[in-house]
């Protein structure tokens, strides 16, 4: 009898150790230091990946966290010091605060012990804070002047886009759409074609090259396309400026679509070759030149965006430092058909006129083509008469540039917010890692 009084003894004193300990000292979810250090790791933790994302094998940083709040213009604005990461962080942030608040809700309903949810509050003030410094902001105009802009989208089919034999039926079309988009508008300031408007190398091909040289000189007009650049043994993707008197301007697109334009380590890791087959049969050539476009008659100094260009914030502000005053964005995304493709390359675009407060204008082969202001805010967007965004036609609007355009805090400093993150998550990972070995060996 004895024996058994002992056993059981043992057996509650285990039971009694296996079970948590009912009182709130001892749940780190009852305690709000918690909760905030751990909600700053983690969303920390997640601009790093997303910033590791956005350069490695040269970087495709498309739809992170942040851009899920592209509508939400109040919040974005943040975006002016800390680029599209500092969104991200918000998001993540708030979201981890409501997860360990669930949380701590439930345990505090298990012990019936209530504490201040200090982490909560502040989560909540520093959201309304960053939601009224976005209203400010917003409000706050600078002076500014017009150029009036005419975009084109002429929705050529893949298969023949890049196919010399529709060469001529391509000529047809866009000399159609520019002589409308000329006509129904007085002193149209700059014309704009998509990405790959012609299917001939532009400066290679003499009949391209007068084509598009007498448009510009008959309207007295500036124009802009996207085009293919050919060398000796080198091959870029390319934007023009051709203007009514001077020799057209060039940049050769600086970032390439890795899988898309190019395969990382094509030669040295010939699986990625394999894999991708005959989609990306050759690699284009990589510019080196942030050029800035000077438009003719002092309209202004453009930024000559190429693809999915108008997604990366490092880059695009490469061209403000230079003294761009717009962006100008000109793409296919043809490749997503009616996806959402589309939308989500808009969705990434508008971040770089936060960042930067400088406007955009998009001319895109099938969609979307549109105007973008200082603050995100789509102004404009070609649409058809049942509200398609894929069909052929023209978009005129005016651009409003800045008479003194001022530097941002982003502009500046570029991604320095997630550089920071990555910093302090890394640190955090190191110290956890150290204080898990001296626990393990001890």
């Amino acid at each position: 009898m004895a024996r058994q009084i002992v056993v059981r003894d043992k057996w509650s004193e285990m039971l009694a150790r296996a079970k948590p300990d009912p009182s709130p000292s001892q749940s780190p979810w009852l305690n709000s230091g918690h909760n905030l250090l751990l909600a700053l790791s983690l969303a920390a933790a997640w601009v790093a990946l997303e910033w590791t994302r956005g350069w490695l094998m040269s970087g495709f940083g498309w739809n992170g966290l942040g851009i899920a709040l592209h509508r939400t213009w109040p919040l974005v604005q943040i975006a002016e010091f800390t680029g599209t990461a500092g969104v991200t962080f918000l998001v993540a942030f708030c979201n981890i605060i409501l997860t360990t608040t669930a949380r701590r809700i439930w345990e505090e309903t298990r012990t019936r012990a209530m504490r201040p949810h200090f982490d909560l509050t502040l989560t909540l003030v520093a959201l309304v804070a960053i939601f009224l410094l976005g209203v400010g902001a917003v409000q706050t105009r600078q002076p500014t002047r017009s150029l009036h802009v005419a975009l084109v989208q002429a929705n050529v089919p893949r298969a023949e886009k890049f196919d010399i034999r529709y060469k001529q039926t391509i000529f047809d079309k866009f000399s159609r759409l520019s002589e409308l988009a000329l006509s129904s508008s007085s002193a149209v300031d700059l014309l704009i074609w998509p990405e790959s408007a012609m299917p001939a190398p532009v400066r290679s091909d003499q009949e391209t090259f007068d084509f598009i040289s007498d448009i510009a000189a008959s309207n007295n007009v500036d124009l802009l396309l996207g085009a293919i650049e050919e060398e000796p043994h080198q091959v870029f993707n390319a934007a023009l400026l051709f203007t009514p008197e001077n020799e057209p301007q060039v940049y050769r697109k600086v970032h390439l679509v890795p899988f898309g334009e190019f395969v990382p380590f094509r030669h040295s890791f010939p699986l990625f070759a394999k894999i991708v087959g005959d989609q990306v049969p050759e690699d284009f050539d990589a510019g080196t030149e942030f050029t800035v476009f000077q438009l003719s008659h002092n309209h202004g100094r453009v930024a000559p965006l190429i693809c999915f260009e108008d997604t990366v914030g490092e880059l695009t502000r490469q061209f403000v430092v230079r003294g761009a005053d717009f962006f100008a964005n000109v793409t296919n995304d043809g490749w997503f058909l009616r996806s959402a493709g589309s939308r989500q390359h808009l969705a990434n675009a508008v971040f770089r006129c936060v960042e930067n407060r400088r406007p955009m204008v998009r001319a895109a082969n099938t969609g979307i083509t549109c105007f973008v202001n200082e603050f995100g805010r789509v102004t404009e967007m070609l649409r058809n008469d049942q509200g398609s965004i894929f069909e052929e036609g023209t978009l005129i609007g005016d651009v409003s540039i800045a008479t003194e355009p001022t530097m941002t805090f982003y502009a500046q400093h570029g991604e320095l917010f997630a550089e920071i993150c990555t910093a302090l998550a890394l640190t955090i990972l190191l110290g956890k890692s150290a204080q898990f070995a001296r626990q393990r060996y001890r």
